[in-house]
């Protein structure tokens, strides 16, 4: 069962390394990272790759779609998909009022405006919700708890609700932290909810995580349609997309 009481949660902290700033959950483990003299800039591989589902994207639609994070973690996705890809609508779900306060006082978010909102509730709860059916064009998981030993919400029917959310064209973005046989058991049921055509896979970064991707509708853009889209990605948005397209392959669990 998921935490509910807020007393049982974890304390949240913070730690500086030169200009990074680290996000903790009451342990040493990092929970998100910000550039203080670049807030908006995402500090670490894996995060990065958590966005590779652009590459799915037509570029000259991000104003009209939708971005939803489950984990508000140091607030880096909400305020990239938010701040920099400009899209309509981005809302984070998290459990936790202090990672909201914290992300508030430590890792400038913006307080919710049109356009970017946080809602404090149980993610497991709040994606079944009706509003979120078929409205989501990206959506980005990142859910583990003080301990970071496994993704706190990780079951067949948890990614069978994901799917439900996003539109035709959407896609779930999962950090999941290791190749070990928990990493397996993760592709096994997103594979049981989204079927294994639709799974696509980073390899691990040098720190154990490994970004898993999963569309709504199965598809296979031709190289030409992921390079030029690469492109744009790297030149409007700075991030390594050119690599991705050599990196992402689809997953056979």
């Amino acid at each position: 069962m998921p935490k509910t009481a807020h007393a049982a949660l974890p304390e949240v902290n913070f730690s500086e390394e030169g200009s990074v700033r680290h996000l903790h959950l009451g342990s040493p483990w990092i929970q998100g990272s910000m550039r203080i003299d670049a807030p908006t800039a995402l500090v670490h591989e894996y995060i990065q790759r958590m966005m590779g589902w652009l590459l799915w994207i037509d570029p000259a639609t991000l104003g009209q779609r939708q971005a939803l994070q489950l984990g508000l973690g140091a607030g880096s996705l909400t305020k990239f998909c938010a701040k920099e890809v400009r899209m309509k609508q981005t809302t984070a779900i998290e459990l936790n009022p202090q990672v909201l306060h914290a992300c508030r006082g430590w890792f400038k978010l913006p307080a919710d405006g049109p356009r970017m909102q946080v809602l404090l509730a149980d993610a497991a709860q709040e994606i079944r919700a009706p509003r979120w059916q078929a409205a989501v064009d990206a959506l980005q998981v990142d859910l583990y708890d003080e301990h970071a030993a496994a993704p706190v919400l990780d079951s067949a029917a948890f990614y069978a609700d994901c799917r439900a959310v996003l539109t035709p064209e959407g896609s779930m973005a999962v950090n999941l932290f290791g190749r070990t046989s928990s990493f397996q058991g993760s592709v096994d049921k997103m594979a049981a909810a989204f079927g294994a055509d639709a799974l696509w896979a980073f390899p691990a970064t040098r720190e154990g995580n490994t970004v898993v991707l999963a569309q709504r509708t199965p598809s296979r853009p031709s190289r030409a349609v992921l390079t030029e889209r690469a492109a744009w990605i790297q030149d409007r948005l700075g991030l390594p997309a050119d690599k991705w397209v050599r990196a992402l392959k689809p997953v056979q669990p």
